[in-house]
């Protein structure tokens, strides 16, 4: 009972921590690549946009044909996911940003690499 009880209690810690730390009340949703959606080059998307903690990007895409993966800098410099890369593949995925860089990319061979499928974004 006390390790259930102290459990919940880090856990309601974290979750008023990352309030604190982004400022989720505000939050815009940015759909990504906008009208045209996830898309083979959209990697310069992200220009002249401010993005703020607890932003959220929607990804819209053809679930058949495209995913998102969360990486980090060397996987999207390299688009090789680690293999415990957090993977989305329902064609209209919300992500939060959290603060600093946050990278995504496509999984789909060649889509990253080749066709620009791939997205750096830096979040104050």
């Amino acid at each position: 009972m006390a390790q259930a009880r102290g459990s919940a209690i880090i856990a309601v810690a974290t979750v008023l921590l990352l309030l604190m730390h982004c400022n989720i009340g505000s939050a815009t949703t940015f759909k990504v690549g906008d009208d045209g959606g996830w898309v083979f080059g959209v990697q310069n998307w992200p220009e002249g946009k401010t993005f703020k903690c607890g932003d959220i990007l929607e990804f819209n895409y053809d679930p058949q044909r495209h995913n998102v993966i969360i990486v980090d800098q060397e996987g999207h410099d390299s688009c090789k996911p680690a293999s415990d890369a957090k993977k989305f593949q329902t064609g209209k995925d919300q992500i939060m940003l959290n603060h600093g860089k946050n990278f995504f990319i496509c999984g789909v061979p060649t889509h990253c690499s080749d066709h620009g499928m791939k997205l750096e974004i830096n979040v104050e």
